[in-house]
């Protein structure tokens, strides 16, 4: 796997955003944009870009699927976005990571090399599941036989290699779950600018 491959991109964009009140999460304005096209943005090269979750608008072309049923987790909503991939790679990312990179993105790609993915960690190397670049096959063969609820009972078997974020005001894995978040990245956004 390197950054001159095809990858493909799966964003999962339909939790229910509970600490957000209910928020409409990935349509959250962080610094101006909204934290979805904050992280289509990040992957614009991909070769597609599929959404689970409802319509959004700011990503006119990506292929929008759902969950079956609607907002029963990630498991379930990595399993129909994965339906639509096509490329070797895919890029497997929250909708909520206001920091994350085109460069983080390729970084990623780098370090899965011969592996099968790879995860940024957090600064407690806890690996950051919605954050990663798999190998398309292997992630499908995985899914096939899982019947479990959680991405770490999925992914961590696979066992890919870990990167730290490094070079970042925040790192590309910090996600906005409270309006505590969101505030933040806004806040650290508009002063980058400055």
């Amino acid at each position: 796997m390197t950054t001159g491959d095809p990858y493909d991109a799966v964003i999962l964009a339909g939790g229910a955003a509970s600490r957000l009140g209910g928020a409409d999460k990935p349509g959250t304005l962080v610094g101006g944009r909204s934290l979805v096209s904050r992280v289509g943005a990040a992957v614009a090269d991909a070769e597609r870009i599929v959404l689970v979750g409802p319509d959004r608008p700011e990503l006119p072309g990506a292929i929008t699927v759902r969950e079956d049923p609607p907002g029963s987790g990630p498991v379930p909503a990595l399993r129909a976005g994965l339906a639509q991939v096509r490329a070797p790679s895919v890029a497997v990312l929250a909708a909520d990571l206001p920091f994350l990179t085109t460069d983080d993105v390729n970084a990623l790609r780098r370090r899965a090399g011969g592996r099968s993915g790879a995860v940024f960690v957090d600064d407690g190397d806890r690996p950051q599941w919605l954050a990663g670049v798999w190998r398309t096959a292997g992630l499908r063969a995985a899914l096939a036989g899982y019947a479990g609820a959680s991405l770490r009972g999925l992914m961590a078997p696979l066992e890919p290699a870990h990167l730290r974020a490094t070079g970042h005001r925040r790192p590309a894995w910090y996600d906005c779950d409270t309006e505590d978040d969101v505030a933040e990245a806004s806040r650290l956004i508009e002063e980058n600018r400055a």
